[in-house]
């Protein structure tokens, strides 16, 4: 899953540039201490390599700083120097980078997912860890992130570089669109999340359907997903008599997800912080509008004109919300909900953008080149 994202952008890039992708994974089952396994798809070429994950997490980083090297090597060896190093989430993958910007004069850009630097987290921690960062960060030609939320959370962390930019992430919006007919009966919700309590907050989202059940009796929760509290969010389900309102589905991906989500009237997230979860821009893709936390940068996306934003953690305000978008769903339309979405973050709207950057950084570099 942390690799779904990455490899989007990827795919996204592949359009207009032929791009190499190594992917470093551990695992304590190996039975070599580094696999190479590669695939090649048109202009996609791909390095998976595995290593021998240890107990000790020294040795497990230099292990992982060695495979890094030996699938930059492989690529190397068949393609030449790339002309660019793209990162994806700091910070061990961005001292690979910089060694390469040292030995071979490659410039790196990096793309920050991760939501450690948020408050509500306040996750990044540690005096070598912060240095090492901010040396980093400062070496990269460009920081980009997929909100101005955490872009400027990074820079509270004093991460500086002259050029920060937004980057939306990727819907299939061939997938993810609207459907023409919805189901019969009720009024349908969705929620799609990693069940994960702390962050998600769905015994909250619980509770709030719970207060919603006593007022009206014309809907149903769809909750998608599978996760650390999976089995304990169905019990408490159970708990607050929700069994004939809440249908958990598992898992679910790819065009099985599309399809339950675009039967939906509208999307639900009760998270306690975020950065901007991809399946925002995939409910409004697929015509819904969407109620949700005004946390992270979901307020740069959402607002009166295609959802309603509430506080995180209050439930009364929740099931308020989600009781009026009950009635008012109707009076969004869904292709006007769905084309902002096609117009940023559709993978041929990102390839370009993307593209867009790696010719302004490599125009650059050539040009530094010719004076030098």
């Amino acid at each position: 899953m942390p690799g779904l994202f990455v490899r989007r952008h990827a795919e996204a890039a592949a359009k207009f540039n032929r791009i190499s992708i190594v992917y470093v994974h551990a695992d304590e089952r190996a039975a070599q201490l580094y696999e190479i396994v590669s695939n090649n798809e048109q202009n996609l070429f791909t390095i998976n390599v595995y290593f021998r994950q240890s107990k000790n997490k020294l040795l497990n980083f230099w292990r992982f700083i060695r495979a890094n090297c030996q699938g930059i090597r492989t690529i190397i060896d068949l393609y030449g120097l790339p002309d660019i190093t793209h990162v994806h989430v700091l910070t061990r993958l961005a001292l690979v980078a910089w060694w390469l910007k040292l030995r071979y004069g490659i410039p790196f850009l990096i793309t920050e997912h991760w939501s450690r630097y948020i408050k509500d987290r306040d996750e990044f921690n540690g005096f070598a860890r912060k240095w090492l960062t901010r040396l980093l960060v400062r070496q990269a030609v460009m920081v980009t992130t997929v909100t101005q939320n955490l872009a400027e959370a990074m820079q509270y962390h004093k991460l500086r570089n002259p050029d920060y930019r937004i980057i939306p992430n990727i819907v299939d919006t061939e997938t993810f669109s609207p459907q023409t007919t919805k189901q019969n009966g009720l009024k349908r919700i969705v929620h799609i999340s990693c069940f994960e309590d702390r962050s998600k907050n769905i015994s909250g989202l619980l509770s709030a359907l719970k207060e919603l059940g006593q007022k009206r009796d014309d809907f149903e929760c769809v909750m998608i997903g599978d996760g650390m509290d999976f089995d304990a969010m169905k019990a408490l389900s159970e708990k607050y008599g929700l069994a004939e309102k809440v249908v958990f589905t598992g898992l679910q991906e790819g065009a099985k997800l599309a399809e339950t989500l675009a039967s939906g009237n509208f999307m639900v997230l009760f998270s306690n912080y975020e950065n901007l979860p991809v399946v925002i821009p995939e409910a409004l893709a697929c015509g819904l509008p969407v109620v949700a936390t005004r946390v992270g940068g979901i307020a740069e996306l959402i607002g009166e004109h295609n959802g309603i934003l509430v506080e995180a953690r209050n439930e009364q305000q929740l099931a308020e919300a989600m009781n009026r978008m009950l009635d008012e769903y109707p009076k969004y339309k869904p292709e006007t909900l769905r084309s902002p979405i096609v117009a940023a973050n559709s993978p041929e709207a990102v390839g370009k953008l993307l593209n867009n950057w790696y010719s302004e950084i490599y125009n650059h570099k050539s040009s530094q080149g010719r004076i030098s």
